[in-house]
């Protein structure tokens, strides 16, 4: 097949591009080119501004395409900018949402696809369903050959996967862990999460390029595996090969007293603090024989194993490191003011 990405490089992406290339498709990249050195070398990369369109024609001028996939748009109006660029140039517009999108919380905690999409926590999930609602208006009216994907946390080697963490990423958090200090999860840690493998997403996502059951359809692409949030600390600690010293607080609070732009009601009360245990049998019946076979102790062992490698990801957030700090003394404090009254 002849696929387009926009975007390629990315947590989930990467891991497609490297599977799409390596099993011999004609795979073309779009994207600014920050990491294109990480490219696979027979991979086309047209290099622009997604939103410059006279540049996007230019270049790709001519070409037509069974999948093109948007890794990168996130608000409606960029969603209008691909039906007016792919119109009569693709078979299939694959549109990555997400699985934020879906109703927080949900009447049901196992989540399939027909679950309500409404968040009201978190305006990203929002900006997600108006661009879901947006090409499926258009597949219904117009033919456009739309297939919705949405993922969950998906994670890969450059980034381990935490609940808590400042806008640097979660290396602070693992620097507190080997330090031996205590670190936030959120709630009492029993809520369970869903963490995905890329490579595993990848397999799940290649099934639907060019199947025709995708066409007008959304699926959700996930592992099996479900943890509470206290044993996905305990996985990474392992991974450490030190002690975690959990410390529990409210989602609440923590949306309470974070800085507006971390954005912890949504990131909190909007997705990861409920328990969600999602049901991938539509796609593997769309994608016979699918399922994810890496175990998040696997995985995330494989994280640190390349984070403790590479120091340049190794992004310390001292902003991040003293709010924990102040936040855990103070519900100390209040804790022991209170047992002190009994």
């Amino acid at each position: 097949m002849k696929i387009l990405l926009i975007g390629g490089t990315g947590t989930i992406s990467s891991a497609i591009t490297r599977q799409l290339s390596a099993s011999g498709h004609e795979l073309w990249l779009l994207n600014r080119g920050n990491r294109k050195d990480e490219v696979p070398a027979q991979v086309r990369q047209v290099i622009a501004d997604i939103d410059d369109e006279q540049s996007v024609l230019a270049g790709i001028a001519g070409e037509t395409f069974d999948a093109v996939c948007e890794f990168i748009g996130f608000v409606p109006a960029q969603v209008e900018r691909d039906i007016r660029l792919f119109t009569g140039r693709t078979r299939q517009y694959v549109y990555i949402s997400s699985a934020s999108a879906y109703n927080k919380p949900a009447a049901n905690h196992v989540i399939t696809e027909g679950t309500t999409l409404a968040n009201p926590h978190w305006q990203y999930s929002r900006n997600k369903i108006a661009c879901e609602e947006l090409l499926m208006h258009e597949y219904r009216d117009n033919g456009f050959p739309v297939t919705i994907v949405r993922p969950s946390h998906t994670y890969c080697e450059r980034g381990v996967p935490v609940s808590v963490h400042g806008p640097r990423g979660s290396w602070q958090v693992l620097k507190r862990m080997i330090e031996g200090k205590p670190v936030i999860i959120q709630g009492d840690g029993t809520s369970l999460w869903t963490l995905t493998w890329n490579e595993d997403f990848a397999r799940g996502f290649i099934g639907l390029l060019g199947n025709p059951k995708a066409i007008g359809e959304a699926f959700q692409i996930m592992s099996d595996e479900q943890l509470s949030w206290t044993q996905v600390y305990e996985c990474i600690a392992r991974a450490l090969h030190v002690a975690v010293k959990p410390y529990y607080v409210s989602s609440e609070f923590l949306a309470a007293v974070a800085p507006a732009e971390w954005d912890f009601e949504g990131n909190l009360l909007g997705d990861k603090s409920v328990t969600v245990c999602f049901d991938c049998t539509k796609l593997k019946r769309a994608v016979p024989g699918f399922h994810a076979t890496t175990r998040f102790d696997e995985g995330v062992h494989r994280c640190v194993e390349h984070i403790l490698a590479h120091p340049e990801l190794q992004i310390e957030d001292p902003e991040f490191d003293a709010w924990c700090d102040k936040v855990i003394a103070a519900q100390q404090e209040a804790i022991n003011m209170v047992k002190k009254e009994k």
